[in-house]
């Protein structure tokens, strides 16, 4: 089910995106599934390894599968006016959720599952910084 949700919300994605091209159509479902296939495996290494949650990783990719429920608010990107504003409030209710789903999941508060998302966050987004860096290098 919670894999229902997501792909669901990248369908929303595809059609909120349909205004950058059909790179966009095409490529936002693919990183909403993998973006929640790798940060429920990030999350899951981060909160129950270092943190000393209790989870598996198949409880994170369902909780944090629901948690992008807002998501489907994504299709109302597509209006040229509210798109921007949409993605924004979209994207904080998400986060939201997901520091709750992660909470959940990993039978701890609030804080330590904030600062699992932060952490995780960062253990995904440095990586792609250099590898997008050394694409751009090479262009």
């Amino acid at each position: 089910q919670a894999a229902a949700v997501v792909a669901m919300v990248a369908v929303a994605s595809a059609i909120g995106g349909a205004g950058g091209g059909t790179t966009s159509i095409f490529f936002a479902p693919i990183a909403q599934i993998v973006g929640w296939l790798i940060w429920a495996g990030v999350t899951y290494l981060i909160g129950d390894k270092i943190f000393g949650g209790t989870a598996t990783w198949g409880e994170l990719l369902r909780t944090l599968g629901f948690a992008q429920s807002p998501g489907l608010l994504y299709i109302v990107a597509v209006l040229p006016i509210l798109g921007g504003l949409v993605r924004l409030v979209v994207g904080v209710w998400m986060l939201v959720a997901g520091i709750i789903a992660i909470r959940q999941a990993l039978d701890f508060g609030t804080g330590k599952a904030i600062l699992t998302a932060v952490v995780g966050w960062l253990a995904m987004i440095i990586p792609a910084l250099i590898l997008g860096g050394m694409f751009a290098v090479g262009s």
